[in-house]
């Protein structure tokens, strides 16, 4: 048996399959961009996806976090609970986002709080949605006038 003396020194996302990973583990994998709280349209024809900047209403476009974490699947029945079943059909997910690049066999960004030690590298590199959104709540009803060019 062949023991890897470099696992120990590597962080657990490096070293630890998605399904392996504690609820605490795989709840630190979340940047905090607040990207896939953003509303999205799918073309009926295409298939595209495309993202609007019309957040949930529990999501804090500031901190871009959910105001109502531990009960947002009640209070927002549609809300969707991350998991290692639902990660690889979810096409909508960021490219950017943490969940998706593990299940793609790819690394962190350098931007990612755990790679920085800094909750808010994700807000300075630009990947969060920190003052680029509007709550649900103060947006027109038709979500196609507030239909974004490309990823946010």
């Amino acid at each position: 048996m062949t023991i890897d003396n470099d696992a120990a020194d590597r962080p657990f996302w490096e070293t630890t399959r998605l399904e392996d990973m504690t609820p605490k583990q795989w709840e630190s994998l979340c940047d905090g961009c607040g990207k896939c709280c953003l509303y999205k349209l799918e073309d009926i024809d295409t298939g595209d996806i495309v993202f609007t900047d019309v957040a949930c209403r529990l999501l804090d476009s500031e901190t871009c976090k959910c105001s109502d974490y531990a009960n947002r699947s009640t209070v927002v029945p549609d809300c969707l609970t991350l998991d290692t079943d639902n990660i690889g059909k979810l096409r909508w997910m960021p490219s950017t986002c943490a969940y998706r690049l593990l299940y793609e066999g790819k690394p962190l960004e350098d931007w990612h709080p755990l790679v920085s030690g800094t909750p808010e590298s994700v807000h300075w590199a630009g990947i969060s949605i920190r003052g680029r959104s509007i709550s649900e709540d103060d947006a027109d009803e038709d979500l196609e006038n507030h239909a974004l060019e490309g990823e946010p």
